[in-house]
């Protein structure tokens, strides 16, 4: 784009990022309605504000991580409750159970590194200051997948990303 090129009076940004988070609430759906049980290799790294509003984490998780948290499903989840606006699951951290409700206008990151797919997103929030965090070790069997996908997400094969210029 210019500096010519006009503001546009249709947020295009937002319609996109509201799509494309729609897609996370259909899988997540889709795994709901089966049991919630994954089929084949799949599982999925999910990566969310947790300042967001909306967002409920235990306080311990939210002290831990307190600008953005990845959660694995696998393995050993339940409870999964997929609403229109977000969902929730019970996970496990350091062998203690929590259930966390997450909104889909939180989550920045969706990747199956199964099937090499991903989707990054703007997060819907006021910007946060990051802050230094321990790193994500909910009780998921975790290989190198967490690594592989951090490559490829890099390297742009099979993310999508979407960041529309805006002029201030």
């Amino acid at each position: 784009m210019t500096e010519d090129t006009p503001d546009s009076l249709i947020p295009y940004d937002e319609i996109v990022q509201e799509a494309l988070r729609a897609v996370v609430g259909r899988v997540l759906g889709e795994i709901e309605r089966g049991g919630s049980e994954l089929p084949g290799n799949h599982h999925f790294y999910i990566t969310f504000k947790t300042g967001a509003a909306d967002v409920s984490i235990p306080d311990h998780l939210h002290e831990r991580f307190p600008d953005e948290m990845t959660i694995v499903l696998q393995n050993k989840f339940s409870d999964l409750e997929v609403r229109e606006d977000g969902f929730s699951v019970r996970l496990s951290f350091n062998q203690i159970p929590a259930t966390l409700s997450i909104p889909f206008a939180a989550i920045t990151a969706f990747v199956d590194p199964a099937v090499d797919f991903g989707l990054q997103f703007q997060a819907s929030v006021p910007e946060l200051e990051p802050e230094e965090h321990d790193a994500a070790q909910n009780d998921a069997d975790r290989d190198s997948d967490a690594d592989r996908a951090a490559t490829e997400a890099e390297d742009g094969s099979n993310v999508v990303t979407v960041d529309f210029g805006r002029k201030k």
